[in-house]
């Protein structure tokens, strides 16, 4: 079987530490999010779903852009999924569709995602200063 760069993929994202931690934050949200009331379907589970997804899909989509500067724009996107995901994370917790013990779970990760994210859009905008 050919390899992803044999068949001209380039799959630059796969070796980023901050969208393979993003992929487990979709993953762990949509399982916390499948216990949620059922009138939540189209509501909150879904804006958190579609926040979450927006993270990682963002940072693959910025990666495989042909310009530094549409990366950075990428980045910038995902890095407002992270806090609108926060804000969807508070609103569950608020309405008791979450535990303290999961929104204590999902702090840490929104943290680790949001540091690394961070450091790569700073890095990103350095490299397109002059």
């Amino acid at each position: 079987m050919a390899s992803e760069q044999e068949q001209g993929y380039c799959r630059a994202h796969k070796r980023l530490d901050v969208w393979k931690e993003s992929i487990d934050l979709a993953a762990y949200v949509y399982q916390v999010t499948s216990g949620f009331p059922k009138h939540e379907t189209y509501g909150l589970q879904s804006q958190m779903r579609r926040a979450v997804v927006s993270i990682s899909a963002n940072i693959a989509e910025g990666a495989a852009r042909n310009s530094k500067r549409e990366f950075h724009q990428f980045l910038g996107i995902a890095n407002g999924s992270i806090s609108e995901l926060d804000t969807l994370i508070e609103i569950a917790l608020q309405l008791g569709y979450i535990a303290d013990e999961i929104k204590q779970r999902l702090d840490p990760m929104l943290a680790s995602i949001g540091r690394k994210l961070s450091g790569l859009i700073a890095k990103t905008r350095r490299s397109l200063e002059p």
